[in-house]
C-alpha cells in the first residue's frame, strides 16, 4: 500500500510539473527528466546556479529541492503559507492544479519584486530553517545521546549526556527518511507509537569515513535484535521479541502474535545501544573465567569497568559510609551492586571496578577477593547449547566475520551465521537434508559483504550485549561516542562535564 501511494504521488508530481513547465514557456516533456527539470527551474526563476548543485547533497538536498520548487510556485503569484504548505505536503495534488487550472498563470521572476514577507512569515521561515539545519546536523555530523542504563558503568553513568560523532565512521544515509524530527523511533510522549513512515526505504549507504570502527572504541549502534519488538513498554528492547519467542513460546510465532502486539522496525529505527567494540572482523574472541581474550591475548580492560567479585571478610562487615564513599554503593538503593551470599557467613557479592577490588584486598577485615563466575550454560548466542555450551563467563572461542572472508558452513556452526546470512545480508537460506541452499543455490560456504563487530558493556555482569544476540553488522553502526557534555544525578556531576570517552 505504501509503495502504491508513493508511485501515485510521484506520478502526480511529474504530471503537475509538465503543466507548470508548459505555462512557464519551457518545453514540457523536459519536466519528466529528474534533476534536469530542476536545472531548468533554476534557470527560469533566475536562482543562483549553485543551488542546483547543493540539492545533490544526500538528505539535505531534499530540502533544497523543495525550496527550489517553492520559488517556482511563487512566480505563479502563490506566496502565502497555505500554498507553500501544499508544495511541501501535497505536491502531487497542488502541482497538477497549478499546471492545468485555467485560473493559474506563470508571471516570472519580475513578480518577486512585488513580494514582501510579513513579520510572521519571517518567523516561520526562520523556524523551518532551524529545523532543517538541526536535522542535517543530527543526521550527518553529531547527535546528542543520554545513557539510559548501567551497562557501561562506571565508564559511563546513567544520565551522562553524550555527543555521538557520526563523521568518524562515515554518516549513514537514512534508510527511513520520512520521520518526525528530533526523535528516534517513537512519538514524543509515547512509548509505543512509531515516529516514522515506511513508505520509502532506502538501501544502506554510508558516506566516506574518517576512520573505521576500531577495537576498544565506544560505539553507538542500532540494536541488531530490535528489528521486531513486542510493542509494550515493559517489553521492547528490555525483553526482546526473539528471547520471548524462544523461551516462552518455543518458536511459535503465531501464538506469540496472538497474545502480544508486535511491530517491525526498519534497521535505522531500532533502539540505539552503546557498548565497547571488543573485537572486529577477523578477531577470535573468548571469555575464560570472566576474563576476555582477543586473538589469544588478554583484552584491554578499562579501569572504570565493573564486574562482580566475591568478597570474604573476617567477620567485621563494611559500614554504609565506607560502601558509599569508597565504592559508590548506596546500601538502601544499590540495585544488586552489593549482596550477601545465603548460607555463606561474612561473604558478599560486590559489583565494582578492578581498582576498587585491589583496594578492598588491602582492607584489614578482608580475607579474600575473587572474581564471581556465572557458569550457567544456556540462553546465550547462538542458542545452540549442544554445539556451543556457552555461559556468561566462559564463552567462545568465536571468530568475528569479516567482509570478503569466506565462512565454511557446517551443521555444527550454522547457528552462528543464520541471522547474518538471512537478515543482515538479505539472502534466502534453506536447510535441507544437511545441505545449505542460499538464494536457490546449494553451497557449503558464504562470503559476507559487510564487516561485523562484537560489542560488550564495560559493566560485564549487567550488560545485554553480543553474548546475548551476537554480531553487530557495520550497517547498524551509528557513530562514535566522543564526549560527555553534561551529567546529572541529584544535580550536575561537575567533574564529568566535557570529559572525552575512552
Amino acid at each position: 500500500m505504501g509503495l502504491f501511494l508513493f508511485i501515485i504521488g510521484l506520478i502526480g508530481w511529474f504530471v503537475g510539473m509538465y503543466g507548470m513547465f508548459q505555462k512557464a514557456g519551457i518545453t514540457p516533456w523536459k519536466a519528466l527528466i529528474p534533476f534536469y527539470n530542476t536545472w531548468l527551474i533554476v534557470e527560469k526563476t533566475e536562482i543562483k546556479k549553485y543551488w542546483f548543485w547543493l540539492q545533490l547533497i544526500p538528505v539535505a538536498g531534499q530540502f533544497i529541492t523543495i525550496w527550489i520548487t517553492i520559488i517556482f510556485v511563487m512566480q505563479f503569484k502563490r506566496v502565502s503559507l497555505i500554498h507553500h504548505t501544499a508544495v511541501v505536503f501535497l505536491p502531487f495534488i497542488y502541482f497538477p492544479y497549478l499546471g492545468f487550472s485555467k485560473s493559474e498563470k506563470f508571471y516570472g521572476p519580475s513578480v518577486m519584486a512585488l513580494y514582501h514577507k510579513p513579520a510572521s512569515r519571517e518567523w516561520i521561515d526562520a523556524g523551518v530553517f532551524a529545523v532543517v539545519a538541526a536535522t542535517i546536523i543530527r543526521t550527518f555530523v553529531f547527535e546528542a545521546y543520554v545513557i539510559p542504563s548501567g551497562s557501561m558503568e562506571k565508564t559511563l553513568l546513567v544520565n551522562d549526556f553524550l555527543f555521538v560523532n557520526k563523521m568518524s565512521y562515515g554518516p549513514r544515509i537514512p534508510q527511513t527518511p520520512l520521520s518526525f524530527p528530533f526523535v528516534h523511533n517513537t512519538m514524543p510522549g509515547s512509548l509505543t507509537t512509531p515516529s516514522y513512515l515506511k513508505w520509502i526505504q532506502l538501501p544502506y549507504k554510508r558516506l566516506p569515513a574518517l576512520t573505521p570502527v576500531k577495537r576498544n572504541d565506544v560505539v553507538v549502534f542500532n540494536f541488531p535484535a530490535g528489528d521486531t519488538i513486542i510493542n509494550l513498554p515493559e517489553y521492547g528492547s528490555k525483553q526482546p521479541y526473539y528471547d520471548v519467542l524462544r523461551t516462552q513460546f518455543k518458536g511459535d510465532r503465531e501464538a506469540l502474535m496472538n497474545q502480544f502486539p508486535v511491530i517491525v522496525h526498519p534497521m535505522d529505527k531500532t533502539d540505539n545501544y552503546i557498548k565497547r567494540c571488543v573485537a572486529e572482523g577477523g578477531d577470535i574472541l573468548q571469555i575464560k573465567n570472566a576474563e576476555l581474550f582477543i586473538n589469544g591475548q588478554p583484552a584491554y580492560l578499562p579501569k572504570s569497568s565493573q564486574t562482580e567479585y566475591v568478597v570474604e571478610t573476617n567477620g567485621t562487615n563494611f559500614t554504609e559510609d565506607f560502601l558509599m564513599t569508597e565504592l559508590g554503593i548506596d546500601i538502601q538503593n544499590n540495585d544488586g551492586q552489593f549482596a550477601v551470599f545465603e548460607n555463606k557467613p561474612n561473604t558478599f557479592k560486590i559489583n565494582m571496578t578492578p581498582v576498587e577490588a585491589d583496594m578492598l584486598k588491602k582492607q584489614p577485615n578482608v580475607k579474600s577477593v575473587s572474581l564471581y563466575l556465572d557458569n550457567l550454560v544456556g540462553g546465550y548466542f547462538p542458542f545452540d547449547d549442544a554445539n556451543f555450551p556457552y555461559s556468561l563467563d566462559n564463552f567462545g572461542p568465536v571468530k568475528v566475520p569479516k567482509k570478503g572472508v569466506t565462512i565454511n558452513l557446517t551443521q555444527q556452526n550454522i547457528a552462528l551465521y543464520r541471522r547474518l546470512i538471512s537478515v543482515y545480508e538479505h539472502n534466502t537460506l534453506e536447510e535441507k537434508e544437511g545441505k545449505f541452499i542460499i538464494n536457490g543455490k546449494e553451497t557449503n560456504s558464504f562470503t559476507p559483504i559487510y564487516n561485523y563487530y562484537w560489542m560488550m558493556g564495560d559493566n560485564r555482569h549487567r550488560s545485554q550485549d553480543s553474548r546475548y544476540w551476537g554480531f553487530v553488522p557495520e550497517t547498524h553502526v551509528v557513530g562514535k561516542a566522543s564526549m560527555i557534555w553534561f551529567s546529572y544525578e541529584n544535580g550536575p556531576r561537575w567533574k564529568r562535564l566535557f570529559n572525552s570517552i575512552k
